[in-house]
């Protein structure tokens, strides 16, 4: 007994001593991460992301696409089992902090040889006055056994704040991908109604361009025209129909892609086509750039992981000290069924503890917890990877929202002032003061212009929207 006790003492000693040496750290760069006082042409310190986007989108149409985007989306359905995932995994970290506890029924027989030492302590065991021992030997039993690591180190404990951050994390990466999933779907739907405006820009096109075909092939009849007139007119005619035609696939792509987004076989969106230039985009309030740290899902979910990837740390660490473990057993066993019931011959019992501390593989836990350290820096870089790109997304599309403003201005007075010289240029053409090159040159600049303008209103429209995702908004 003084020697099994010697022996534990000696071997706590040891481990004990194993803990107290030298733990290798890594130096980790540490930074306050800080982001600037205000954007370049921020002046309102309301941020517009709080808006839900039922009331940031005043278009029922896109609302109703964005509900069932939200309901549908497989993509989003995907992060929803990541979240899941996640939340079971925190269970199973709670589940190794606390015992483990299990029953067993056992049933078993054994035959020795009757000249070893375990033969011969059977044969001449006596279980009953003129009865012999059986010979093979049943083993019957029934027991309660439990196990259980102590977490004097708070290595379980940490382990399961990790998983709580990363599940956290989850929610956050789940808030992010409906951010994205509102914006994908509102941009495509701004493309689609500018689509359906150029169209009908090239389908008066073309009725223009018709008009002027018929005006010149009655003129050459009259010799007042050329061949050459006749069919310069025919091949823009012709290119305009062409245009038509690509325009018409567009439309269909863009459908198909707002039908995937809704997760929904190929379908008619939905929508309204007239006045699409005399749409006014959502008033754009920026706030200041500390609220993309509490409104931007993608911030959020770098934080927790930094914060996990600490814990981590911690977790490695506690691999260098000795663990304590406790099992224990309670049960009953004999080899005759009749026999379980008698006490406390039959019974047994078992209560161990355990202290062991790593001695051979210390390399490998070393390894392990210089990688802890460089996750650690992999996700503090991050971190501020993504805060720097947060905050030069938003001041991109701030000034991008007032140069579209300005631009869509000049187009528009290019479109009025061409309009114009399309009549004048009409006029000239019959009375024989311009030439057919003049006409064609300037329909053909009115209806690049109208083009034009029509792409920069759906610019316009999508800045907005973007600025609205940029900021953190949608997901709430």
């Amino acid at each position: 007994m003084k020697y099994s006790t010697y022996k534990y003492l000696g071997l706590l000693c040891i481990c004990l001593g194993i803990a107290s040496c030298k733990i290798p750290e890594i130096v980790q760069q540490t930074e306050n991460t800080h982001t600037p006082g205000a954007y370049l042409d921020g002046k309102d310190s309301t941020n517009m992301a709080s808006l839900d986007w039922k009331h940031f989108f005043k278009d029922q149409n896109l609302v109703n696409l964005i509900d069932t985007a939200v309901m549908r989306n497989q993509e989003l359905m995907i992060t929803l089992q990541e979240i899941e995932m996640a939340k079971n995994d925190v269970k199973l970290r709670q589940g190794q902090i606390l015992p483990s506890v299990g029953a067993k029924l056992g049933l078993g027989v054994e035959k020795v040889g009757r000249y070893t030492s375990q033969g011969a302590g059977d044969a001449s065991t006596e279980i009953a006055p003129g009865k012999e021992t059986p010979d093979p030997l049943m083993d019957y039993g029934a027991a309660l056994y439990a196990n259980w690591e102590v977490d004097i180190w708070k290595k379980l404990h940490n382990s399961k704040k990790a998983a709580v951050s990363r599940y956290l994390a989850t929610v956050e990466g789940k808030n992010f991908v409906i951010t994205n999933l509102i914006a994908e779907v509102a941009n495509s739907y701004y493309e689609l109604l500018a689509l359906d405006n150029q169209f009908e820009i090239v389908k008066q096109s073309i009725q223009l361009q018709k008009n002027g075909f018929e005006i010149v092939k009655i003129q050459k009849e009259a010799s007042r025209a050329t061949e050459l007139a006749v069919q310069k007119f025919r091949a823009e005619v012709l290119n305009s129909q062409s245009l038509e035609f690509e325009i018409r696939q567009k439309i269909k792509e863009t459908e198909n892609r707002i039908n995937f987004l809704l997760g929904r076989y190929p379908q008619e969106i939905p929508r309204d086509k007239s006045n699409f230039l005399d749409l006014v985009p959502a008033e754009v309030r920026s706030g200041v750039p500390s609220q993309l740290l509490a409104n931007r899902p993608d911030i959020r979910k770098a934080e927790l992981e930094l914060a996990a990837a600490k814990l981590d740390v911690k977790v490695a660490r506690a691999e260098f000290y000795p663990s304590l473990g406790i099992s224990a057993a309670f049960g009953l066993q004999a080899f005759n069924p009749s026999y379980l019931v008698k006490f406390p011959e039959s019974m047994l019992y078992s209560l161990a503890g355990d202290l062991a501390g790593p001695l051979i593989n210390r390399a490998g836990i070393k390894a392990e917890f210089r990688n802890a350290n460089l996750r650690q820096l992999q996700a503090m870089y991050n971190y501020e990877r993504v805060i720097l790109n947060a905050y030069l997304e938003v001041s991109t599309q701030l000034s991008g929202i007032n140069n579209l403003q300005s631009s869509y201005n000049l187009k528009a007075e290019q479109v009025a002032a061409l309009n114009k010289s399309i009549d004048i240029s009409n006029d000239l053409f019959k009375s024989a003061r311009a030439d057919y090159l003049e006409v064609l040159m300037t329909q053909r600049d009115a209806l690049e212009a109208k083009l034009e303008l029509i792409e920069t209103k759906k610019k316009q429209l999508s800045a907005a929207v973007t600025v609205y995702q940029e900021l953190g908004g949608g997901w709430k």
